[in-house]
């Protein structure tokens, strides 16, 4: 079998559309792409932008094989020379992203790539679906662990993945946003990701008894057991040979962290009287872990519940991100140089949703000086800055009368540069350390933002100088 290569992990079109480029001498222009999406997964207030490093990976690994070349010229509908021109190929130009982590709203740029128009096209499919599966994941996952009220949370869910890399990617984005750890080993060989888990029921069911099971395996994994109850009859036969398997194998040793796990039943129910049987048998440190088709919502009504977890394993709600499971990011022309101009782009379309914003753009937060929340991000064109050392006027691009001025503030730029003329100028950051970028990040905004249900509108503005070139462009495509 032919070895994958991801330059041909593209949607057909994409090389279509490259060949008349070619052939009509586009592929010489300069052109920009942004991606963003339109509107946030689950009715949420914001999304979490992940995927990067491995778009980053792909761009550097970016080429065509001789098999792949072949392969084209045996569709006979490409031109002799853009196959020619493919076996040279390789990215040469400019992308900006904000940070993996980074907590973004609709229709602001995630991604923004400057290139000759050939390569900025080839590279459309491979940048929205790391983006948009990651993006997803790592949102909802943050969902989950604010539902949790600072439980940990551990992703479970690879068995319930869309394919291996579901699995393996999902654990990534699953971890920055906020999970502590992965049941998906691979993901902690690949992005030191820690791996850990209990035991099936099968263990329990391997042995003659259930206090057997359970004795040898605490003999096996003494630092390490968290033992699943619910084989048989939770309260009457598995917290009670747990009970005793503890105190008779690890108390004795002076060892603390051990657990049982809640896998079926009524969750609130059986963990309370867990807690209390644990607590009179004087094992307060045995941690109560909790799993069986959990999401943030459950989770949420657990805690409502007076419910006693201490650790909550998410599976197949979190890994395909069941309630909302398209994150829909898109890829749209914004500008095109013509002898060193910028000329501005703009879609237009019935559904407003869908009209662009058009230009290269820069993109800022603006941030309370008092609280340090982010009170709006605004849009501008690439050559204008923000001076926040004297009143700033902010107004929504749909209604324009809506105004409001800004006077004790401070603006960050939240796009870096991440190639430059086909280079790699970033320093990918250690996933720990986007984990607690994006915790930061998140609590830079107000809690209203951060609702499940009916979340305030957290609002991108324009600025004038791009809302005055958005509208002309409106103006002038207009049709009576």
């Amino acid at each position: 079998m032919k070895q994958e290569n991801m330059a041909m992990l593209c949607d057909f079109y994409e090389l279509t559309m490259s060949n008349g480029f070619f052939k009509n001498g586009f592929y010489k222009k300069t052109v920009y792409f942004d991606l963003f999406y339109r509107s946030v997964p689950d009715n949420g207030g914001f999304a979490i932008a992940a995927g990067l490093e491995q778009f980053v990976e792909y761009i550097k690994e970016l080429h065509f094989e001789k098999e792949d070349i072949e392969f084209l010229r045996n569709k006979k509908i490409f031109d002799e020379e853009f196959l020619k021109y493919l076996e040279n190929f390789k990215f040469t130009g400019d992308i900006y992203a904000v940070p993996e982590g980074t907590p973004v709203f609709p229709n602001e740029p995630i991604l923004t790539v400057k290139a000759p128009a050939i390569e900025a096209q080839l590279i459309e499919t491979y940048a929205l679906l790391t983006i948009n599966h990651q993006s997803l994941i790592a949102t909802k996952a943050n969902r989950i662990v604010r539902a949790s009220q600072g439980r940990t949370v551990l992703e479970f869910g690879s068995r319930r993945a869309q394919g291996a890399d579901g699995a393996v990617l999902g654990a990534r984005a699953a971890y920055i946003g906020g999970c502590k750890g992965t049941a998906c080993t691979l993901s902690d060989e690949i992005y030191n990701i820690p791996a850990g888990g209990t035991m099936a029921h099968a263990w329990v069911q391997m042995f003659d008894t259930e206090y057997e099971a359970f004795k040898t395996y605490c003999e096996i994994y003494p630092e390490n057991s968290t033992l699943l109850v619910d084989t048989y009859n939770t309260l009457k036969s598995g917290i009670p040979n747990a009970i005793k398997v503890f105190k008779e194998i690890l108390v004795p040793k002076g060892i603390e962290n051990f657990g049982i796990r809640l896998d079926s039943g009524d969750i609130s129910y059986l963990s309370k009287k867990a807690r209390k049987m644990l607590d009179e048998a004087s094992l307060p440190q045995c941690n109560i872990v909790a799993s069986n088709s959990l999401d943030e919502y459950l989770i949420r009504d657990l805690m409502t519940q007076g419910a006693k977890i201490d650790i909550f394993g998410v599976g197949e709600r979190l890994i395909t991100s069941k309630s909302s499971p398209v994150f829909g990011g898109v890829y749209k022309l914004v500008a095109v140089e013509d002898e060193n101009e910028i000329i501005p782009k703009i879609k237009i379309s019935e559904n407003t949703a869908k009209i662009t914003n058009p230009h290269l753009k820069k993109l800022y937060r603006l941030f309370d000086k008092e609280s340090k929340k982010a009170l709006a991000d605004e849009l501008c064109v690439y050559d204008e800055v923000i001076d926040d050392t004297k009143p700033h006027t902010i107004f929504d691009p749909e209604a324009t009368w809506k105004t409001k001025t800004l006077n004790n503030f401070y603006s960050k730029s939240l796009m870096e540069t991440i190639f430059k003329n086909g280079e790699l100028v970033y320093e990918l950051p250690k996933i720990e350390d986007i984990q607690k970028y994006c915790e930061e990040q998140i609590d830079l905004l107000w809690d209203e933002v951060k609702r499940f249900e009916n979340p305030h509108k957290y609002y991108v503005d324009l600025s004038k100088k791009l809302w005055t070139i958005k509208n002309d462009l409106l103006n002038k495509n207009k049709f009576e």
